[in-house]
């Protein structure tokens, strides 16, 4: 194979790894490039990230160790198709650092394919891709109202802190190593993650389809993740900058206290679009329902949530909890959406749920000083599978 010979698109990385393994290699010298940034030096050195290690001749460890993340098996969905048989796609956003929305849609084109096409002042659009359409900004809600110079200007200059983003349409998740691929090229190309300053706060969010539209195929999972998020973001080692700023809050323990409420078994989906309206109007969260319940509920929404007014309505979950670290080697997509299906496991073993509701009612009706919820919640969670 040759050296520059790019692994085909639509082959998975999973698919490559077990046919081709990871002894052997070529012994020549690799055929290293200029590194395109000092922050992402010590991850990338190789001409493409499209060229598995063994082909490009490259001995760079941290090069491999992308590779070897990237060609993990991805778990499945405990339901992997939605009530009418479709199977379940995930939308994904990704914001970082480091290079333009117009280079960004450059290198979508280059890699995946497509016609890059802008839409707007600071939007761009990729048509066509290996991954359908993707969408390219620069996101910050001061975009869409700027104008004149000195403003643009204000705006160009808060590019250090402001992210770039790129949004994917909904895709099966067998394609998530191609998104995780063209990361990786990112990086090389000077891509940056949240981890690289203290208040850039960047991070990815995954749009998962619901398996249906009834309470059943949405109360266990908003439940299991409400029990579960102190103990993921202790063991996900969210990055400070994240937990400081207000886009990803934890649910408010009002809103555990009605999910854990014996009553809630018998919730229509009314029922919970009323309690997440009282306990919990905003977006901000690591697992946001709104759009959820904007599909199913447009005008009840809005009058809850003003905000949710200029948002899409899907019938999606809209996780938003997980970090963007797209220039460490040991980040990946696939991590991230193997910690959500380990989310929606927890949601099918109404078992441990059951324990875990029942000892949240006991937490809160323990006398003050108490313990943190995560040191009691953490025995019954680390029983299980460990997180990914």
């Amino acid at each position: 194979m040759c050296a520059n010979a790019p692994l085909p698109i639509g082959c998975p990385v999973s698919t490559w790894a077990r046919g081709r393994g990871w002894r052997g290699g070529c012994a020549r010298r690799p055929n290293w490039t200029r590194r395109a940034s000092p922050r992402t030096a010590r991850a990338f050195c190789c001409p493409t990230i499209w060229t598995p290690p063994e082909a490009s001749g490259c001995r760079c460890p941290a090069f491999r160790k992308r590779w070897c993340n990237m060609a993990v098996l991805l778990d499945d969905l405990p339901r992997t198709a939605t009530r009418d048989g479709t199977l379940r796609r995930v939308g994904i956003e990704v914001e970082c650092g480091g290079v333009t929305e117009a280079r960004l849609a450059e290198i979508a084109a280059e890699r995946l394919g497509g016609r890059v096409r802008q839409t707007a002042d600071y939007v761009y659009a990729v048509e066509g891709s290996a991954l359908g359409d993707i969408e390219v900004l620069l996101d910050t809600a001061l975009r869409d109202v700027v104008e004149g110079r000195v403003a643009r200007l204000g705006l160009d200059l808060g590019r250090a802190v402001i992210p770039v983003e790129f949004v994917t349409e909904p895709i099966p998740p067998a394609q998530i190593p191609e998104v995780d691929r063209f990361c990786a090229e990112l990086a090389r190309q000077g891509a940056f993650g949240t981890q690289d300053g203290i208040a850039l706060g960047f991070g990815v969010h995954l749009n998962v389809a619901l398996p249906g539209e009834a309470v059943a195929d949405i109360l266990p999972v908003l439940t299991a993740f409400a029990l579960c998020e102190d103990w993921l973001r202790d063991r996900m080692q969210l990055d400070g900058s994240r937990r400081l700023l207000p886009f990803v809050d934890p649910y408010p323990a009002r809103l555990l206290d009605m999910l854990c409420d014996p009553a809630a078994v018998q919730w229509t989906v009314d029922d919970l679009a009323e309690a997440y309206f009282k306990a919990s109007p905003t977006r901000n969260h690591g697992l946001d329902a709104l759009p959820i319940l904007k599909h199913l509920f447009p005008e009840r929404t809005v009058a809850a949530v003003p905000a949710m007014a200029e948002k899409s309505s899907r019938p999606a979950w809209h996780y938003r909890l997980p970090d963007c670290r797209i220039d460490d080697p040991d980040w990946s997509i696939g991590r991230e959406w193997r910690r959500w299906v380990w989310v929606e496991e927890l949601a099918a073993d109404t078992g441990c749920v059951d324990r875990l509701k029942a000892l949240w009612r006991e937490y809160r009706a323990g006398p003050l000083p108490v313990a943190r919820w995560l040191s009691l919640s953490s025995p019954v969670l680390d029983a299980r599978r460990p997180l990914p």
